[in-house]
């Protein structure tokens, strides 16, 4: 396998995740991927979460070590002689740092923009709240989720186990073809959702198509502890 690109902690992962018409995603699926469906329903996610002492190439870079992302994510799964590599695909992906933007554009290809973001965490011993803000014409828009009581590693076949178990990720590159990444992380612990929130202009962020599905009860909401990962440097297939 290629080596480390990045490590960092994401932290705090705040997840809302929408059922949406998989013809919205099939022209977003990149070269040698399929949809990875739950229940026979393809998913969105809107995730929050923190980068936390973030390096490259094992350097710290001064003042974008910290700080918030805000993604929109799909599932998709690539067949392999070792079993299916499952994986996220993005559809954009927003920091607060102008040059992580540009890196993960230029090197993965991936839809990253740079927005004024800002976050807060609310947590004692019985609850805890995540939430993601970020300023979009001229208006500050929120993403959150508050749980209580304990996080647990999901059950085995559940949504929360779906969302949160995808170890690769694929971006399909100008002129043709996929680069291929690996995520690697321990399982993370989850909390079930007792509220949420998604205050955004979906079409202005994500496109019309988005916003019908988007505007809807989600089909789960959740918050995932996190951990330290590593992704990977990209492979071109």
């Amino acid at each position: 396998m290629p080596g480390i690109f990045l490590s960092a902690e994401w932290r705090h992962l705040a997840m809302l995740n929408y059922e949406v018409d998989p013809a919205i995603l099939q022209p977003r699926v990149p070269p040698g991927t399929e949809l990875d469906l739950f229940d026979g329903k393809a998913l969105v996610s809107i995730v929050g979460f923190m980068f936390l002492k973030t390096r490259v190439l094992g350097i710290p870079i001064p003042f974008h070590m910290n700080f918030p992302e805000l993604n929109l994510r799909f599932y998709i799964k690539r067949p392999h002689p070792d079993g299916d590599r499952r994986a996220v695909a993005f559809v954009k992906e927003v920091v607060p740092r102008f040059a992580i933007a540009f890196v993960a554009r230029t090197l993965y290809n991936e839809n990253y923009v740079s927005l004024p973001m800002r976050n807060s965490l609310e947590q004692n011993a019985s609850s805890i709240a995540a939430d993601y803000e970020w300023k979009l014409n001229s208006r500050w828009q929120k993403m959150g989720v508050r749980s209580s009581g304990s996080a647990a590693i999901p059950p085995k076949g559940s949504g929360a186990e779906f969302i949160t178990e995808h170890y690769w990720g694929y971006a399909a590159q100008p002129g043709g073809g996929t680069m291929e990444y690996q995520v690697k992380h321990p399982q993370w612990r989850t909390w079930e959702a007792d509220d949420h929130t998604l205050d955004a202009d979906v079409s202005a962020l994500y496109g019309p198509e988005f916003a019908p599905f988007l505007k809807v009860k989600p089909h789960s909401a959740i918050l995932a502890e996190g951990s330290p990962i590593t992704v990977s440097k990209g492979t071109r297939l």
